[in-house]
């Protein structure tokens, strides 16, 4: 078998513009606005922080050390430590696989959608929900819209980490954050745009259930790409002089502050124009234009640049999740970067189209009661991201070598982590627990319970199967 030459982040910058790429997703702009209207608002927003810094914060970090001690994609990271757990690393490749099952339709929903903004979409308000169910029931439309983003993602990694997926980082972080603040000014002047900001600041108490925090937590993973194999494979082409904790923070941070620009951007205008900010995954794509619609001639441009950073948001994370699988495939199986790239798209290309067409003439196709798309979230979102997680935390709090661990965080003495005991009690018994309580006490319906127990088996025969790899 050829061995490919590893390749490595080009500069700091580039490292962070990719992973908080990675991060910033459909899950902060499409995503957080409505799981956050479902769930309380400003309730929710403070049990989402907690998450994020309490625990995802510290699984980034240990992620980050995996990643860079091993200096390989996630399967292989994972196997390093002990060979029985190679199955969390299999399983971090299946869950990029999955996502990419569903998360380019959304990504072509949005670069539609910038089109459709400049020609005529918002022309009728009345018209936009209705339009936007007819759009993606149709069998053919969306799909040449997918198939675009895909393509848009194979040119950019096949081009490698410093000339393809920093690159892209570096220009389109900066311009997705432009985005997101002119939107965010303009909807928070609206007359009206204070009740919104009371819903997403000031929180309800009396909404929050132990479906609230299952939600906080599954919306936190997913949008920090954690428990997928992303971070440990961008944590891979570090070079040791960089600081693990450090860039952890800056991560996380960049993400949370999208998510809030996020809801900015959408809950004061919702407020202003007397709309309901609980209308679930239709809120960006049926609402939104309908706040824009109503803003006048400036709207049409609003609503542009906002599908413009919506679409960003997606490809920048859609290009890690392609990469955990393209890693995968050079270091694991001894692929060219061109070959894995093609391959594993034309996969997902595949399972993309299924979950398109769920949505619409094959809508009756059931598995457990749901369609391919959500099939693919289900698994993913309730969960191989939190179980992805759980796992890392116990290998990394309980089965690798503490020195080792620490000199890794404190970059070999260079630049001491001080708070290291704390983050590895947190990381040795406080996550572990807090993921599989959340997860336990979420589950809400036949369907989720039903779709809980396959990705469990399918988690068993991955543990069973990964003894052989």
């Amino acid at each position: 078998m050829e061995q490919n030459v590893r390749e490595s982040w080009g500069s700091r910058i580039g490292f962070l513009m990719a992973a908080a790429g990675s991060a910033i997703g459909l899950g902060n702009i499409w995503r957080f606005p409505y799981v956050a209207g479902d769930n309380g608002g400003g309730a929710f927003l403070i049990i989402y922080l907690g998450c994020v810094f309490l625990i995802m914060l510290n699984v980034m970090m240990a992620e980050l050390a995996l990643g860079r001690k091993s200096q390989i994609s996630a399967v292989g990271a994972y196997k390093r430590v002990s060979r029985r757990w190679t199955f969390v690393g299999v399983m971090g490749v299946l869950s990029g696989f999955l996502i990419m099952g569903f998360y380019p339709v959304v990504g072509g929903w949005a670069t539609a959608y910038i089109f459709k903004s400049f020609t005529g979409l918002l022309v009728d308000p009345a018209a936009i929900a209705g339009h936007f169910e007819v759009f993606i029931e149709n069998p053919v439309e969306p799909l040449l819209w997918m198939l675009l983003f895909l393509v848009v993602n194979v040119l950019i990694v096949v081009k490698g980490i410093k000339a393809g997926i920093e690159v892209a980082g570096k220009i389109l972080m900066p311009l997705l954050f432009v985005l997101l603040i002119v939107i965010s000014i303009k909807s928070m002047t609206l007359e009206g745009a204070g009740a919104g900001l009371s819903f997403l600041f000031k929180p309800d108490w009396d909404a929050v259930s132990g479906q609230t925090f299952l939600a906080a937590i599954g919306q936190a993973f997913f949008s920090l790409s954690l428990g997928m194999g992303c971070m440990v494979t961008y944590g891979s082409y570090l070079n040791k002089g960089d600081r693990l904790p450090q860039n952890a923070f800056m991560i996380v941070t960049m993400d949370t502050i999208v998510a809030i620009l996020a809801g900015l951007a959408l809950f004061p205008a919702l407020f202003a124009f007397g709309m309901k900010p609980t209308e679930g995954p239709g809120l960006v794509f049926s609402v939104a234009p309908a706040i824009f619609a109503a803003m006048g001639n400036i709207g049409i441009v609003l609503s542009g640049l906002f599908f413009v950073a919506l679409a960003i948001a997606a490809l920048t994370s859609s290009v890690s999740l392609l990469e955990v699988v393209v890693a995968y495939m050079i270091d694991e199986r001894g692929l060219k970067r061109k070959t894995a790239v093609v391959f594993s798209a034309s996969i997902m290309g595949i399972m993309c189209i299924a979950s398109s067409l769920s949505l619409g003439i094959w809508s009756h196709v059931k598995v457990l009661g749901v369609g391919a798309f959500d099939m693919f979230d289900f698994l993913t979102d309730k969960v191989f991201l939190a179980i992805g997680g759980f796992f890392t935390a116990i290998m990394v709090g309980w089965f690798m070598d503490k020195k080792a661990l620490k000199e890794e965080l404190n970059n070999q003495g260079e630049t001491p982590f001080k708070l290291f005991e704390g983050w590895y009690f947190l990381i040795k018994y406080v996550i572990p627990f807090a993921i599989g309580a959340v997860a336990i006490t979420g589950i809400r319906s036949v369907e989720e319970t039903g779709v809980v127990v396959l990705g469990m088996g399918i988690i068993a025969l991955l543990a069973f199967i990964s003894k052989k790899l």
